[in-house]
């Protein structure tokens, strides 16, 4: 055993040995209980950054800690490769994104093996490969089919920079989070997930995660947002139009003093009378340039403009106005608010801004001066008058349920899914179009609908497929007349909402995984990732999880059992990025130190789950350590080969003097 400590040498032979002899392939059939271990796979951007190498880090521990224990520990890897990047580098370089991509995933497989992962590789997935998207495109068309998943015209997220459509969880402080452009509203048909229909198990089952961080399932819980209030419905005067409202503070419904819709509203033409339409326009037209986070803003005055139309108070028999007003958005509740100015602090400015009405029905403050938003006992509500306002929001709803204007409404802030994207380097949607016909699913047997090959890169706004000359006509699976394909392509986190069930069966041809497989080897035992992906990428892993359950495909209700969310890497206090210049090359740390030397020191330095400042001393300072523990077991043992064994005739002192601590 050579004295002197050459990690290169040692880790690339034990490499080879372990690839070899496939030390950490999980068999199916072992009578170990199981063990899954999974860490949010990557994408191929390139080569690994040093927040890859953490995380991976941490996951290979557990997953070698648990096979030394006597478990048949499932520890895959595979490539989340469909995304924006491959595709502007199509554009910018001239080279096919299937091209970039493959020459990323070889020199980012290199890496991970020469880091010395426990991965089994035999389970490599890329969710870009026809293989493994046709299966993508075979759990939308189930999704479909039961409802799931529908297409409508829609006011939607676009980024102009990106020239895509954004979920609303992709939009960050009213930014793209991509390449942080600000994002605008534009009406578009698209496709969507009914995410909504899970809402309420979504919520239920957070109960259930005992193995997340309380802080992962509160930020889910907020994002979920359900609400208890009420419907009311306000007729307007000399129209047949009702204004539906869904408030959570009926008990304040006899001050309601005027109502504000926006500018999105799809009544909003009908409601506005000829002589306001000229000013209605214009507000509308301005509002649309404004971001959402713009228009949301509590430091921002409020503006509107009225319609001209009043309705009718249910409660009152008064009449009162209908304005517009960018505060408000299409897309939560019904898209119309009710004005409550003595018991709603941005109501209360409005109301003071265009001299409206302000009318006192919870006692105990004073509304010449600002409005009272605390408890109280109704006043100036009739017969219920003294009731104390919590009371009043159960007493008023029933009393507008009898009379047939009202109703007990849930209502969540989770939006369905928008899983449409303009864009060339996804998964295609697996649709037609035929006039007669109408939307007809690609039937099974013709997936995978494969991207089409011959497009125009350099294209501006609009998707590369649409210039292709080979995939937009085709036949209608139904009646076989003229038909045209979708050209939108799936949003990535479609793929990612899946991968860890096909890791269970990665290379079954014939259905997207067996049943028994994946239900023997989930739920992921632990998961570890990014606290970035808490609301994106898990939320939808849960969602599809439930709704393939639903669907007899599997038997568990959770995909993750245990989840870590590892802390970020960080350079001199900063989170690396080639933006500040700060990062740190991991074959720069392998080349110099080892591969060893980088793992133990991304492991000793903090507790996972803690952020932790890269540091070159700390790096040399875990070399010594290991080039120290080398030369203690060759400087003090005595080896032997036997039966073509290594074997120690004596044993070495740093075992001696574990041995006697226990250890």
């Amino acid at each position: 055993m050579n004295e002197t400590y050459y990690p290169q040498e040692i880790e690339k032979k034990w490499q080879k040995v372990w690839e070899e002899g496939k030390a950490f392939k999980a068999p199916d059939d072992s009578d170990k209980p199981k063990y899954y271990a999974l860490s949010m796979f990557p994408y191929p951007s390139g080569r690994l950054h040093m927040g890859h190498v953490r995380n991976y880090t941490i996951t290979d521990v557990i997953s070698r800690f648990k096979k030394s224990n006597g478990f048949n520990v499932l520890h895959p890897i595979g490539w989340d490769s469909f995304g924006l990047p491959a595709e502007n580098a199509a554009i910018e370089k001239g080279v096919n994104p299937a091209e970039w991509t493959d020459e990323n995933i070889t020199y980012m497989k290199q890496q991970l093996k020469q880091l010395g992962l426990s991965y089994d590789w035999d389970r490599e997935v890329a969710t870009c490969k026809p293989d493994y998207y046709k299966w993508t495109q075979w759990l939308f068309l189930q999704l479909f089919k039961k409802g799931l998943a529908y297409k409508k015209e829609a006011a939607v997220n676009w980024c102009e920079k990106c020239a895509t459509v954004l979920a609303n969880e992709q939009v960050i402080d009213g930014r793209c989070w991509r390449c942080e452009d600000v994002v605008e509203k534009k009406q578009l048909s698209q496709w969507f997930l009914k995410i909504t229909d899970y809402a309420q198990v979504l919520l239920d089952d957070l109960d259930k995660l005992t193995g997340w961080g309380d802080n992962v399932k509160t930020m889910q819980s907020n994002w979920i947002g359900k609400s208890t209030g009420a419907i009311l419905k306000f007729k307007v005067v000399g129209s047949d139009l009702e204004i539906p409202v869904y408030t959570t503070r009926p008990d304040t419904a006899f001050g309601i003093t005027y109502i504000v819709v926006s500018p999105e509203y799809k009544d909003i033409e009908k409601l506005t009378t000829p002589e306001n339409k000229a000013a209605v326009e214009k507000y509308r037209a301005d509002a649309r340039k404004m971001t959402e986070i713009e228009r949301l803003s509590t430091e921002r005055p409020k503006t509107g403009v009225p319609l001209g139309t009043y309705f009718i108070d249910p409660f009152s028999g008064k009449e009162y106005p209908v304005w517009t007003g960018d505060y408000v958005l299409a897309e939560y509740g019904t898209g119309a608010v009710i004005g409550v100015p003595a018991h709603d602090e941005r109501d209360y400015e409005f109301a003071k801004k265009f001299d409206l009405p302000i009318i006192e029905v919870i006692s105990g403050g004073d509304i010449s001066k600002a409005a009272y938003i605390e408890q109280g006992t109704l006043v100036n509500s009739g017969k219920f008058n003294g009731l104390p306002n919590e009371e009043a929001k159960y007493a008023i709803t029933l009393a507008a349920q009898m009379e047939g204007f009202g109703e007990f409404k849930t209502q969540y802030r989770l939006r369905d899914w928008l899983i449409s994207r303009q864009r060339y380097w996804g998964a295609p949607i697996p649709v037609v179009y035929c006039d007669k016909c109408g939307i007809v699913a690609v039937p099974d047997e013709q997936l995978p609908v494969e991207l089409p090959t011959d497009v125009d890169f350099s294209v501006k706004g609009k998707s590369p497929i649409l210039t292709s000359k080979t995939f937009l006509d085709t036949t209608c699976p139904t009646c076989g007349g003229a038909a045209r394909r979708e050209t939108d392509t799936m949003d990535t986190f479609m793929c990612s909402s899946w991968y860890f069930l096909r890791f269970a069966d990665a290379h079954n041809g014939k259905s997207a995984f067996d049943k028994n497989l994946v239900n023997k080897w989930l739920p992921v035992d632990q998961y570890v990732g990014g606290i970035e992906h808490a609301i994106l990428h898990l939320l939808y892993a849960r969602f599809f999880t439930k709704a393939l359950r639903d669907m007899g495909l599997l038997d568990f209700d959770e995909p993750f059992a245990n989840l870590l969310t590892q802390g970020m890497v960080l350079k001199d206090g900063s989170k690396m990025s080639k933006s500040k210049g700060n990062t740190v090359d991991p074959d720069e740390i392998f080349e110099n130190y080892g591969a060893d030397t980088a793992r133990l020191f991304i492991l000793s330095d903090s507790p996972p789950a803690r952020d932790f400042d890269w540091s070159d001393a700390g790096v040399e300072g875990c070399y010594k350590f290991l080039n120290r523990v080398w030369r203690l077991a060759a400087g003090n043992g005595k080896w032997k080969i036997e039966n073509g064994k290594l074997k120690m005739r004596k044993k070495p002192y740093i075992c001696i003097a574990l041995e006697k601590r226990g250890l």
